[in-house]
């Protein structure tokens, strides 16, 4: 090896200080008379070139051209150790901050970025000054072409400032921003492609182009929000697709906005034109605004709109196999993200065995496609984006694409978000970006594989900045020139992605002007044809598209009958630790407790009943998946699922060492979110049906933030999009005076959007209640009775002796919708006052009666309206039928007027009251907050509205 080429081995690394020095006297001594330095050093200079630049005394350094001539370049110890230092600077700067020059502007909107900050000049350097120093200064694992540090500064700015940019400066792990670094300055951009290969690329442009053309000219008016500015979002998930299947991915689950999502659905989900079409032309309303679904509107099937569906492929290639889905999505854009993560982390997860779940992150991989304005805008991305390393949710790694046109309906970038790049927001994760410009579609192709190699290696989040245009305003009928006049006179003098591409393949010699017409005249005849064989197809001949993920099946809801002597059993092994685990001492004495809990004359306490229920469901060969803010432990310090060693903080699940146990348990603290944690808990049990996904409030009123999912996906998954789920809710609500936000659940919203039997709403009064409830939410799962529950879970109740029950309700018991006090209603046909009520403020009721023991309470009857939702008309008009003498039937509620269950309840009760009776209310009067955050004042009404249902005033 000539003198100059870099220190590839190292050889030099060893030497500093003096020593270097003598290295450096050596060299000088070789330069002059080669004989006059001992052989080994002839040998090492001749074979790894000048020692560094940077020695502490005055040199001579020495630079190697192409014609390999010897210049000699002397500068003091000073001097050289500036030049080195500042060679490194502007390195760096480049490495960090190309993105900021880079050709990622295809319609150049943005300013042209100044070239200045990257010149030599910037930092004190010269071209000359620079190509006599090595490149190893600069680069240590340079390429053999690259001698010199000019020559490495030059290769390192068209790395980084070319059509893909890398921004990944705020990645901190050393080895992976390495990594990141040898693609960016190694790696062939554009790729390593075949002529058929390019011609490939070509053909599916053109076919994502003229798929919207032909809906454009064929369907005038209606709403599609086309793709057309980031087309190559449709061959970028093509070659995810490809990748994924080759490295053993079973599943693949996608999630996007409305946006390009007809564009994808056919090109990689593979849903036909001709269903496309179909929902165009054989909508119901098609001629009106906006343009609907064309599924019938049927009681309890609502459908959705086309742009909203989702669909699922099974992809075959060779021997290689996956499962495409694509998530359907409402127009709340981003809120589908923890669902597709929720898919992922179900489909990697064996939960055949007891214990936690084995989670194989190959089996798997999600991804996201964002909208520019949307992922900086909405809260829930950053929360999906923290899922990222968290032990509960994390999947091995999301690819994210933002499908980035650089505008939000109407809004600029500069009114929509307050940084750079809409990237920005990753950067707080450390996930890696890319920018690349969408008009480059080999570019993208590269950009797509490095996701997919930085995902197989490190198993974390990568995130692709697509960043183009968008063609149309927001919608088809939206004319944007009013509000970006001078950004749409760009658009529509710029050249579509399809044509760019076709033009530089034809410079290439890649392909003829013969060919290109060829390649059209076939997309478009399968267009036509497809359309020409819609029109002569019934509506309801195309298939829905939406079969293929794990759905319920036929209903077999009923579980064998537990035994006291399985139950006793069960308890005995939950209360089981290691001989060295060493449980916090009073935690102990209270799990204790729980030993005689199911013997004769003892009772069952909240708590204790809900892990007996886990326990049987386990031992029935159900999963159980348990998350929320606090579900460890549990928010009221009562359910202790996870013990500690107070002595060393290990951890001891007695669920997962349980011997009857035959499937796995999954208990999770989550993070401090509520709208992705709830999300993410949906997606998982619609993937994995046969899973009893439960979902826990720190405190009901939480469930606030999480609104959207509740609204958009459990309430409605099922009438929207055929979508089972029967995920458990459970809201802690109850009035105990703790102000506002600790007291209500918000039991109105929820019974405001019950219809259709889409879920059951429940506000239980006994341990018993609940165990039997949660064993028919398990026993539904996977099956078309499966419906989502919401329960009002309790806090004081927890630990109120009047909610325990004894064993004989668990063994020989079952849900009841409603349950009549014990103390009451013997004599039916002196009754003239029914009182129903549910929750909390039963048991309070019943603590007055045993408090007026002598009392004649003939006249009185009471029910506790576990079931709120469906409403059980039946059972309570049974109970009416009895009572001949009915005058009054009084709903009583602890929450305001306006809230809890009033006003779902006040109609339905009418509905069957008998002649002569009236329907009354006692609770709070009407107010726009849900609790007092006084004590005194709380006490005060809640005591008035007991004596008032009861007459004690």
């Amino acid at each position: 090896m000539s003198a100059g080429v870099s220190n590839k081995n190292g050889a030099w690394e060893r030497y500093f200080g003096p020593n270097l020095g003598y290295i450096h006297e050596q060299y000088e001594q070789y330069l002059d008379n080669p004989d006059a330095v001992d052989a080994r050093f002839q040998e090492w200079f001749e074979q790894y070139g000048p020692p560094p630049a940077y020695a502490n005394e005055e040199y001579t350094s020495q630079s190697v051209n192409s014609t390999a001539s010897t210049i000699h370049y002397a500068m003091s110890s000073g001097e050289a150790l500036m030049q080195a230092v500042n060679a490194a600077k502007l390195a760096e700067h480049i490495r960090t901050y190309g993105h900021l020059a880079a050709n990622i502007d295809p319609i150049g909107i943005n300013a042209t970025p100044d070239p200045r900050r990257f010149s030599p000049e910037a930092y004190g350097l010269t071209v000359e000054g620079l190509q006599a120093l090595p490149a190893s200064i600069v680069w240590n694992n340079h390429p053999a072409d690259v001698k010199t540090a000019w020559d490495a500064i030059q290769h390192l700015l068209k790395s980084y400032t070319r059509s893909i940019a890398y921004d990944f400066g705020h990645v901190h792990d050393v080895n992976e921003k390495q990594w990141l670094r040898d693609k960016a300055e190694h790696k062939q951009v554009p790729p390593v492609m075949t002529n058929e290969d390019r011609i490939q690329l070509l053909r599916r442009l053109m076919e994502v182009e003229h798929f919207e053309k032909f809906l454009h000219k064929t369907f005038v008016g209606q709403k599609r929000f086309s793709i057309e500015g980031n087309d190559a979002l449709v061959p970028m998930l093509d070659e995810l697709v490809r990748d994924f299947a080759r490295d053993g991915a079973k599943h693949i689950l996608m999630g996007m906005a409305h946006r390009g999502r007809l564009n994808v659905l056919t090109h990689v989900l593979g849903k036909p034109y001709g269903a496309i079409f179909s929902e165009f032309h054989h909508s119901p309303n098609k001629d009106l605004f906006p343009s609907e679904g064309s599924t019938g509107i049927n009681h309890g099937w609502t459908g959705d709109v086309k742009y909203h569906l989702g669909a699922d492929r099974n992809f075959e290639e060779n021997e290689f196999k996956t499962s495409i889905n694509l998530a359907n999505n409402p127009s709340h854009l981003e809120f589908v993200d923890p669902v597709v993560e929720g898919f992922a982390r179900a489909a990697q997860e064996d939960r055949s065995s007891a214990g936690f779940p084995v989670q194989d992150t190959e089996k798997a991989v999600a991804i996201l496609m964002h909208g520019d304005a949307a992922f900086p805008g909405e809260g829930i991305v950053a929360e999906t984006l923290n899922f990222n390393n968290l032990r509960g949710y994390q999947n091995g790694g999301t690819l994210h694409f933002i499908v980035n046109n650089r505008i939000g309906f109407t809004t600029e970038s500069e009114d929509s978000r307050s940084t750079l790049y809409a990237s920005d927001l990753a950067k707080g994760y450390e996930i890696p970006i890319i920018h690349v410009n969408a008009d480059d579609p080999e570019a993208c192709i590269a950009a797509a594989r490095m996701a997919f190699e930085y995902r197989d290696t490190f198993k974390k989040d990568f995130l692709i900045d697509l960043i183009g245009y968008r063609r149309h305003g927001h919608n088809e009928m939206d004319d944007p020139t009013v509000t970006q006049p001078k950004t749409y006179e760009k658009v529509h003098a710029h050249p579509t992605v399809y044509h760019l591409y076709a033009e530089q393949l034809k410079a290439q010699g890649v392909v003829t002007d013969e060919i290109i017409k060829q390649l059209q005249d076939d997309v478009d005849a399968v267009l036509q044809q497809a359309y020409d064989q819609m029109r002569d197809t019934a509506e309801g001949q195309y298939q829905s598209h939406i079969d293929k993920l794990p759905r319920a099946h036929i209903p077999n809801p009923k579980s064998a009958p537990v035994t006291l002597e399985q139950l006793k059993s069960i308890n005995d092994g939950l209360l089981q630790t290691p001989e060295d685990f060493k449980p916090y001492p009073k935690l102990e004495r209270i799990l204790k407790r729980r030993a005689t809990s199911l013997d004769e004359g003892e009772k069952v306490e909240w708590a204790n009943a809900e892990a007996l229920a886990f326990a049987t469901i386990l031992a029935e060969g159900q999963p159980i998946r348990i998350s929320g803010q606090d579900s460890e432990r549990g928010t009221f310090a009562h359910r202790h699922l996870v013990l500690h060693d107070h002595t060393n903080n290990n951890t001891y699940c007695p669920l997962h060492h349980l011997p009857e146990a035959k499937a796995s348990f999954a208990i999770h603290n989550s993070p401090l979110s509520e709208a992705s944690v709830l999300g993410f808990e949906y997606g998982y049990n619609v993937f994995a049906p046969e899973t009893l996904v439960i979902w826990e409030g720190q405190y009901g009123d939480f469930a606030n933030t999480a609104q959207v999912i509740i609204d958009q996906f459990i309430s409605a998954g099922q009438a929207k999009w055929h979508q089972y789920s029967n995920l458990v809710m459970l809201l802690p609500h109850g009035y105990e005076g703790q102000g506002p936000e600790h007291s209500s659940a918000r039991l109105e919203r929820f019974l405001q959007l019950s219809a259709d039997n889409n879920w059951t709403v429940a506000n239980l009064s006994s341990a018993a209640q609940y165990y039997h409830l949660l064993r028919h939410q398990a026993a539904i799962g996977g099956t078309r009775l499966a419906r989502p529950l919401v329960v009002m879970a309790p806090k004081s109740l927890l630990r109120n002796p009047r909610s325990a029950s004894p064993a004989a309700e668990l063994v020989d018991g079952s849900f009841q919708p409603i349950v009549e006090e014990p103390l009451l209603g013997q004599k039916p046909a002196k009754v003239n006052r029914l009182v129903l009520c549910s929750g909390k403020i039963t048991l309070e009721l019943q603590a007055e009666l045993d408090n007026h023991p002598d009392k004649d309470w003939s006249w009185l009857h009471i029910i506790r309206v576990e079931q709120l939702y469906p409403f059980p008309a039946e059972a309570i008009a049974e109970v009416i039928g009895r009572m001949k003498g009915l005058k009054e039937i009084m709903w009583v509620q602890e929450e305001p007027r306006n809230m809890g269950s009033w006003t779902f309840m006040e109609s339905r009760l009418r509905a069957i009251m008998p002649k002569g009776a009236e329907v009354t209310y006692n609770g709070r009067a009407e107010r726009s907050s849900p609790a007092s955050g006084y004590a005194d004042v709380h006490s005060y009404e809640q005591r008035n509205i007991i004596e008032q249902a009861l007459n004690l005033k």
